[in-house]
């Protein structure tokens, strides 16, 4: 093999490896769960075509309470607390 074969091989796998690392440590910050990472508050999954179709293992999320959007990796769901009716008020003497 002639030097610019060897050398082109080996920077295009370099290249291709950086990717895949890029990736790896992008996937393994973000959070695994359904909580928002500013307020910790729960987040609404938002649709996404073409992100689900290139990434499934991904989910988009946007925060009612902070505004945040983001990825998030699929997880835990949190539960929705039970709505308990309160009693009204009365005004006591």
């Amino acid at each position: 093999m002639s030097d610019a074969a060897i050398f082109a091989t080996v920077f295009l796998s370099i290249f291709v490896l950086r990717i895949i690392a890029a990736t790896l440590v992008f996937y393994w910050i973000l959070p695994q769960s359904d909580r928002c990472p500013n307020c910790n508050a729960v987040t609404i999954r938002l649709q996404s075509r073409g992100l689900a179709r290139w990434m499934p293992w991904f989910r988009s999320s946007w925060c009612i309470t902070c505004g945040w959007s983001g990825m998030l990796r699929p997880g835990p769901v949190t539960p929705t607390p039970a709505t308990t009716e309160t009693p009204p008020l009365t005004r006591q003497r």
